[in-house]
């Protein structure tokens, strides 16, 4: 079945509604491996209700609608939508706990050609429910294989950002457990993809993978460890694009590049030495 342009450009998911408690914001962080040495009281913030901290990628998962891309009245096999890039900017700092708001709509569909597919790019802005006050804007790129050449606009698309030309300034290595995508899961993402092996291995994949979400919070927890001390208010935006899964129990190491503000990073899996996130920068104060 063809792309319908005019029914997903136009399309407004319901605002979702998210009461966060201090155990979803604890479990998400616990998700992406903190806590491993309950020694490191900077980690510790975290994963325990005491003066309680949220990681600033948590926004990634946020008042988000599910799979709603996956709906039949859109006719697209959810199996050839593959998430291709994501952005986030905090507006202010995000809190532990408390009701919050998502916004999503599709900002864009851009037609590629019939041999390389359409990108959907979408937006969702995350406010507190009270005030209503922006929190943060997540952006994402879905890549629609075999669904271009429906004669749509071939642009603009998101930046890509170069890496610098010279040796990391910094690196960090994270192992990730072997049942991390089923913890992480549990922060929102329940596709059988990162939990069913026959799922997994209808996609294509010796066994489920790690959500690619996943990865890039541990990439930003990177970051925070490295550059901002672990004080999560001096992260204010990043973005990245996503270039291989990762399987839980690999070790993810970042590979940053810090140049005043602006950080450029990438993370390879060690065991595999492949690179699975590209293209990253994260903004700092």
């Amino acid at each position: 079945m063809p792309l319908d342009y005019d029914k997903l450009l136009n399309w407004r998911p319901p605002e979702v509604r998210q009461k966060l408690a201090r155990k979803d914001t604890i479990l998400y962080a616990l998700g992406l491996g903190l806590g491993a040495d309950p020694m490191d009281e900077r980690q510790l913030r975290f994963v325990y209700e005491k003066d309680l901290l949220a990681l600033p990628t948590i926004a990634t998962v946020l008042a988000s609608p599910a799979f709603w891309m996956k709906a039949p009245e859109f006719g697209l096999d959810w199996h050839k939508i593959l998430h291709g890039e994501e952005a986030f900017e905090i507006s202010t700092p995000i809190p532990a706990e408390g009701e919050l708001i998502g916004r999503t709509r599709v900002a864009a569909i851009v037609d590629k050609g019939a041999d390389k597919g359409a990108l959907a790019l979408i937006e969702r802005t995350i406010s507190e429910a009270q005030t209503g006050q922006t929190i943060a804007t997540v952006k994402s790129t879905a890549f629609m294989r075999s669904y271009g050449g429906f004669g749509g606009p071939s642009g603009p698309t998101p930046e890509l950002h170069q890496l610098p030309n010279r040796a990391p300034d910094l690196t960090c290595d994270a192992p990730t457990l072997p049942q991390a995508a089923l913890i992480y899961r549990l922060s929102g993402d329940y596709n059988p993809l990162h939990a069913d092996p026959e799922v997994a291995r209808q996609g294509g994949f010796r066994q489920p993978i790690l959500h690619g979400l996943c990865s890039l919070g541990i990439a930003g927890h990177a970051i925070l460890k490295t550059v901002c001390n672990y004080n999560p208010g001096r992260l204010k935006s990043l973005k990245l694009r996503f270039s291989l899964p990762v399987h839980p129990g690999e070790t993810i190491r970042t590979e940053i590049w810090v140049d005043g503000s602006s950080v450029s990073f990438r993370a390879r899996v060690v065991e595999r030495d492949v690179i699975v996130l590209n293209n990253g920068l994260a903004m700092i104060e």
